[in-house]
């Protein structure tokens, strides 16, 4: 009879490796939400992905919910990705599509506190019609939004937020249409929370998505990541550190400012902060109250 799996490894361990128990309570907090099977991640070096998703997990931790009451979703580019990366409940879902998964599995299982994590092209493209629309429903969803200004995982395409002049495979000579100004377009949709920060503003985001969680309604925070593999190379800025250090310099925190003046101009000033944080009725909400009349 082969030797059993176990028998194996503990033939093959190291005489100096640490018993088991030992091994777990060396790990890292992290861990404990990442699927470590699937590591190392897809992300290119400086992305700011991976940070958003370490800000992420402490997020869900101080909210003291438990973790079997989260699901995360996902659509397809590199932010895509998050929902097979983190320890949770998760779906990987198609291209624009994340929002309505969500709908229904927030319609279904209403107890469960359940996050969009996806890209700018997935949420804000060809998802758009569904991010407008779940917004005006106020449905009791969380979207948290990586916006690197680019299609980053199919070659670097103009996106619906690249910046005016700012170059792409698809605008080689710089982009001439008008970009979207995420935090307006979801508020003048109906969001009951909206923020913006970059992933340079760790804590600021960590608190803003633990923010969104617990917030009744449709919240988003939008996250300003560099893309430096296509977007900086495509237009010179330099590496990941670079970005970073530009966002250091150049982005105001505006609370509480007019949506309609928070549009992102090519290598200008940046606003982030909290920018609407209001009380509504949920669509559960009016439900419940259509069907006592």
């Amino acid at each position: 009879m082969s030797p059993s799996r176990t028998d194996s490894a503990t033939r093959n361990a190291s005489p100096t490796a640490p018993p088991a128990a030992e091994r777990t309570a060396l790990r890292h907090p992290k861990d404990l939400l990442l699927r470590e099977d699937r590591l190392p991640h897809i992300w290119c070096p400086t992305c700011g992905i991976g940070t958003c998703v370490a800000s992420f997990i402490e997020a869900i931790a101080e909210t003291g919910i438990p973790e079997e009451k989260f699901a995360v979703i996902s659509g397809i580019g590199c932010t895509g990705r998050v929902a097979g990366y983190v320890k949770l409940d998760s779906f990987h879902t198609t291209h624009g599509r994340a929002i309505p998964y969500a709908t229904g599995l927030h319609l279904a299982h209403p107890e469960m506190k359940v996050v969009v994590f996806s890209g700018d092209g997935d949420l804000v493209a060809i998802g758009g019609n569904h991010l407008i629309h779940a917004a005006r429903r106020n449905l009791d969803i969380t979207i948290i939004c990586v916006n690197n200004f680019i299609y980053g995982m199919t070659g670097g395409q103009l996106a619906p937020t690249t910046p005016h002049t700012a170059r792409t495979t698809t605008s080689p000579k710089g982009n001439w249409e008008y970009p979207f100004n995420v935090p307006h377009l979801v508020a003048s949709c109906g969001a009951t929370y909206v923020a913006r920060w970059t992933s340079l503003h760790v804590r600021r985001m960590r608190q803003a998505m633990r923010e969104a969680i617990l917030k009744r309604g449709f919240s988003l925070v939008e996250i300003i990541a560099p893309c430096s593999t296509l977007y900086a190379r495509k237009n010179r800025l330099g590496t990941g550190y670079d970005l970073m250090k530009f966002y250091h310099d150049n982005c105001e925190v505006r609370h509480g400012a007019d949506t309609k003046e928070l549009d992102i101009e090519f290598q200008q000033k940046i606003a982030v902060g909290k920018f609407v944080d209001v009380e509504k009725p949920t669509f559960l909400d009016r439900i419940g109250a259509g069907r006592k009349k």
